[in-house]
């Protein structure tokens, strides 16, 4: 098997649940965490004839592809930058893999949405980025589609925290630490979703899924202001969380205002849905007993 982004938030947990024999991909290997039968390379995937050398060598019998550009802000800006990391390594991936007949599990994202839709959405409906990230996720689909038909299987997710790397629960338990009270935006809804419930799933889209397009997070919705309300609860800490809007909050890249993804398909080629994102986030806070995003 071969993972790509191994050194990053979901990389990493991808190594932690994999089967023997699994050689990660990723730019700060020494980052990752990995078992003994866990093998580390380093490649530049927007290169062709790396990712042509690298799957010779490997001879893989799989891949999931976690690596991205996923700087959402900085990417309007690095709009070309993004590309080549979301849709132009994306694609030489996928012509390689289509030339092996590998299957080819790649880790998209609910940015490929507008968020103007008002319930969960299907794999189906049409997406509509309406930002740099979003655009360029999207095109990276579309040609790894096109160029492995057969073998891609699309897994969009949102919202995603870890035991490793920096997101959102980790920030506001920084920040409560620091402050007696935190402004969070309370009109962005998703579905928070821990690496502790994806990873799994996306062994099994890749051993038992078929090629197409999937969505995958955990269960019910929230806003970052419930996220960041359930975090300090659980956590314990006093800090008060006061709601705002995003027009209060404002960024340089334009968020879906509600991205909610429709999971029935991984649900029904699982048997099971992820854990409901309080559950998921609780099970995330007590492991260990360690701080999220620190040190891990």
């Amino acid at each position: 098997m071969l993972v790509t982004g191994a050194a990053g938030m979901l990389g990493s947990q991808l190594l932690l649940t994999a089967p023997d024999g699994v050689v990660g991909v990723g730019s700060d290997l020494a980052a990752a965490t990995a078992g003994p039968e866990v093998a580390l390379v380093g490649v530049d995937l927007t290169d062709a004839d790396q990712v042509e050398d690298l799957l010779s060598r490997v001879e893989p019998v799989g891949v999931i592809h976690a690596a991205a550009y996923t700087a959402v802000d900085r990417a309007e800006e690095e709009e070309a930058l993004a590309r080549r990391v979301n849709a132009d390594a994306t694609e030489n991936l996928a012509r390689f893999a289509a030339a092996r007949a590998l299957p080819l599990v790649i880790v998209s994202t609910d940015f490929v949405f507008d968020g103007t839709k008002g319930k969960p959405y299907a794999p189906a409906d049409e997406p509509s980025p309406i930002g740099a990230y979003g655009r360029t996720k999207l095109e990276g689909e579309v040609r790894a589609l096109a160029a492995h038909p057969d073998g891609v299987r699309i897994v969009r997710t949102q919202w995603l925290y870890g035991p490793r790397g920096a997101h959102f629960p980790g920030t506001m338990l920084r920040l409560a630490r620091e402050r007696d009270e935190l402004k969070v935006v309370a009109d962005q809804i998703g579905a928070p979703t821990s690496t502790l419930e994806l990873a799994p799933a996306l062994w099994d889209v890749l051993a038992v899924g078929e090629a197409g397009i999937y969505h995958g997070a955990c269960e019910g919705q929230a806003s970052w202001y419930d996220l960041a309300v359930a975090t300090l609860e659980l956590a314990g800490s006093p800090t008060r969380v006061v709601p705002c809007t995003t027009e209060e909050f404002p960024r340089p890249a334009p968020r879906p205002r509600f991205s909610v993804l429709d999971c029935s398909s991984l649900t029904a080629l699982r048997g099971r849905p992820l854990a409901p994102w309080r559950t998921a986030l609780a099970d995330f806070l007590a492991q260990d007993g360690k701080t999220p995003g620190e040190g891990r």
